[in-house]
């Protein structure tokens, strides 16, 4: 659960995204400033293969990302707060049956 939200959060941020973009540019532009090295089907095949590389490569970047950032503090303070949901439940639970037990002795009296 903690992984997931956190992967979420890196995915949502766009960091890949943004790396794939500048990388295909940048394939792009290469190609377009050496057009008279290249036929239109190399660069074609050139820039789908470097998308395609960078992708893989983001997409290990994003999995060390995860594997390697430390979660404890943060599974710390999740379970710290599902103790104290925990906690704040019972002491519901509490208050209802004293107020439940009032109310009986006031109904005998």
């Amino acid at each position: 659960m903690l992984v997931e939200d956190f992967s979420q959060k890196v995915l949502s941020s766009n960091i890949v995204n943004t790396y794939v973009a500048t990388a295909f540019f940048a394939t792009l532009i290469f190609f377009v400033l050496n057009a008279n090295s290249y036929t239109p089907m190399e660069m074609m095949t050139g820039v789908v293969l470097v998308t395609i590389a960078f992708k893989g490569i983001s997409n290990m970047m994003l999995s060390l990302i995860i594997l390697l950032f430390n979660l404890k503090p943060k599974d710390d303070s999740v379970d710290f707060e599902r103790s104290a949901s925990n906690v704040n439940s019972l002491l519901n639970e509490l208050s209802l049956q004293k107020a439940k037990i009032k109310t009986n002795q006031n109904l005998k009296e």
